[in-house]
């Protein structure tokens, strides 16, 4: 060997040697981030085995050394919300700045495509029939608040080490087009309100059922124990949630179902949707060390919106009644602790469309729970929900929970979408009537009723509301679930 071709090679080795010698960073961890105020915060990354890291930020400095298999983690002590950009320091062989970082509130949003959809798409939708609800087509162009920051998950990237640190966004063009427009709203919401950083995060797969976002064991125990479980399992959760679980957050956000509809599923999508809440938490609990209450992080989701599903064809035969089902799976999930949901049947103008336009609407619902059960906030943050039913002789005496400010018809007509039934089951269209806090259902001719049915028809619109101007949820006061299935 030529003594120029030795030191050439010995001159690679050595840049080989620096190169991985450096310290990296996970995708999450980059400039513009926001930081989860009033919570520990991890910050963790590679480098070689036994190498000395020191993290420096808001005046702490915390100092680890590499393991065996070149990972390190240091956590920072709870931080207060900044709305000044700071920056934060990582030294190791090399030396990383990582600037313009806020302290505020994060958030997850996940699903499929209603939540994927973007905000390119909200300049192209068709004009909104329902001009109270507004509509924001120039929201791409007016963007600019640096106190929003997003962050869009790339499957193929996020598990992958960042040498170059801009995987975090301002929520403005162009970053904002493909970004998840019912979470960009949600933001906005709790920024208007609040008046502090917020951090939102999208890691959504369009067409995706729901399985392929829980880790598969927790799919193979409880109520699946034994079963084969499907639609592959674990597939976007590996790769698209798990990597985020040591970035601290305030809660989650869900909009997911259509395609779990389409196979007609019911109280198997509540279980499912149960083991997927129970996971995520305890993936972030056992990530930041919190257990017991505090590992009960807010997962809010919404309900699929109306669709003609009976008219479609499939694999699976679907009826009228087939997304009522659905709603009523979604909804069993509020017996969980600290779960809401969005109710949906005022926003698709057009049913034949599987990805309604109203995503500015959905994100301030979302936000509405986040609002009054996270942020204190003194407001009525959900539609009428349905709680009991009294019989009375000709009568069903219907109460709510939710009614705020009272109950009424949002078109100023008689409230409809209501049927009734006696004993021979048959549901027939109901008289319903405001009293007070309670809605009176009756029928002509309809002695002794032992039912009550309430939108529960994929083509209902009903007009029930209360003054809040939230839509009540869909329901039956003859839910099997309750007879034939364990609580979830």
């Amino acid at each position: 060997m030529g003594l120029k071709r030795y030191f050439l090679l010995i001159a690679l080795l050595g840049m080989m040697v620096e190169a991985n010698a450096k310290i990296l960073l996970p995708q999450i961890l980059s400039n513009n981030m926001v930081l989860q105020r009033d919570k520990p915060l991890n910050v963790w990354g590679f480098g070689t085995a036994g190498e000395a890291v020191t993290v420096s930020f808001a005046g702490q400095v915390k100092q680890t050394q590499t393991d065996a298999n070149g990972k390190w983690k240091v956590v920072l002590a709870p931080l207060q919300t900044s709305a000044v950009p700071a920056s934060m320091t990582i030294k190791g062989t090399n030396t990383i700045i990582l600037d313009n970082i806020l302290v505020g509130e994060v958030w997850l949003c996940s699903g499929q495509s209603n939540m994927e959809y973007g905000m390119r798409k909200i300049a192209k939708v068709k004009k909104p029939l329902k001009e109270k609800l507004g509509y924001p087509v120039d929201e791409l162009e007016r963007a600019n608040n640096s106190q929003i920051r997003i962050f869009l998950v790339n499957r193929k990237e996020l598990s992958k080490p960042d040498s170059i640190h801009k995987s975090w966004s301002i929520a403005q063009d162009p970053a904002l087009k493909n970004f998840s427009a019912a979470g960009y709203f949600f933001a906005k919401e709790l920024y208007e309100k609040l008046h502090i950083p917020i951090g939102i995060i999208s890691s959504a797969v369009s067409g995706s059922p729901i399985e392929p976002w829980i880790p598969k064991e927790s799919l193979e125990t409880g109520y699946f124990e034994g079963q084969k479980v499907g639609n592959d399992p674990g597939k976007f959760y590996t790769p698209m949630i798990e990597p985020l679980t040591l970035f601290a957050l305030r809660g989650f956000l869900w909009y997911q179902g259509e395609t779990n509809c389409f196979l007609k599923e019911k109280i198997s999508y509540s279980y499912k949707m149960k083991a997927l809440i129970n996971s995520w938490r305890t993936a972030w609990s056992n990530a930041s060390g919190v257990s017991g209450k505090g590992a009960e992080l807010p997962f809010y989701y919404v309900q699929i919106a109306p669709f003609n599903y009976s008219t479609t064809k499939g694999k699976v035969v679907l009826d009228a009644e087939t997304e009522p089902e659905f709603w009523e799976a979604q909804a069993q999930l509020l017996r969980l602790p600290n779960t809401g949901i969005v109710v949906t049947t005022d926003l698709n103008d057009y049913p034949e469309d599987l990805h309604p336009t109203y995503k500015w609407e959905i994100g301030r619902r979302l936000a509405l729970w986040a609002l009054a059960n996270n942020y204190g906030k003194k407001i009525n943050y959900s539609g009428p929900i349905y709680q009991s039913v009294t019989l009375k002789g000709k009568t069903a005496e219907l109460e709510f929970d939710h009614i705020g400010k009272g109950l009424l018809s949002a078109d100023g007509k008689a409230l409809d979408c209501f049927t009734i039934a006696a004993a021979d089951g048959k549901f027939i269209p109901a008289d319903a009537q405001i009293k007070g806090n309670k809605i009176i259902v009756s029928a002509k001719g309809l002695k002794k009723p032992i039912a009550v049915r309430f939108g529960w028809n994929e083509a209902m619109r009903p007009n029930l509301y209360n003054k809040d101007g939230l839509p009540a949820l869909p329901f039956r006061t003859d839910n099997p679930l309750t007879k034939q299935f364990k609580p979830i």
